[in-house]
């Protein structure tokens, strides 16, 4: 019966990632990470320790339901920018910030994250995997300000030295946040 089950589930698997993701399925630089989303004590610990002012511009690469984002800009008066390749959890998420009235100050693109402008961006918060990171890696050395912040959940960007690092426990497992600032480019 286990071996049936087995058979079944990788007989479904193809086509059930295929209608998650708008990408050809060989496509693997698109699937930076799934959508996992970060417990509220991480999310709020995570804009703490990003040091957010008035007026920052936030983008969440990979903004998944958008809670990190709503979060920031609730309590902390900036702007948000996500970016998330899934259609269904973009709309899900304009339907959540158009219903809290926070369209003028929450942006989300639907898009590869490899795709899009950076540059304005004052904090950076991510959720991916390590090998997504180092893929992400050089576009936020090219985009990224002088002073500007990177705060990833869980994994490291490796070659990249953190400011702070900081492990919590939230949801029966220990987290932990590490905290970039983006040096001076050299010329």
């Amino acid at each position: 019966m286990l071996r049936l089950a087995v058979v079944v589930f990788l007989g479904v698997l193809p086509g059930w990632a295929q209608r998650q993701y708008p990408h050809d399925s060989r496509d693997y630089t698109n699937y930076l990470a799934p959508f996992v989303s970060s417990p509220p004590s991480v999310v709020d610990r995570m804009l703490e320790l990003a040091d957010l002012r008035t007026g920052d511009l936030v983008y969440d690469l990979g903004s998944g339901d958008g809670r990190v984002l709503i979060t920031a800009v609730q309590k902390y008066r900036v702007k948000g920018v996500g970016v998330e390749i899934s259609a269904n959890l973009c709309k899900a998420t304009e339907d959540r910030v158009k219903a809290l009235k926070l369209s003028d100050r929450i942006r989300v693109v639907h898009d590869d994250m490899l795709n899009v402008d950076l540059s304005p961006a004052d904090v950076v918060i991510m959720y991916l995997e390590t090998k997504s990171n180092e893929i992400l890696r050089p576009k936020l050395e090219k985009s990224l300000h002088t002073g500007a912040r990177v705060v990833s959940h869980d994994f490291a960007v490796s070659g990249w030295k953190p400011n702070r690092v900081e492990q919590l426990d939230a949801y029966s497992r220990a987290h932990t946040i590490y905290i970039y600032e983006m040096p001076p480019k050299s010329k």
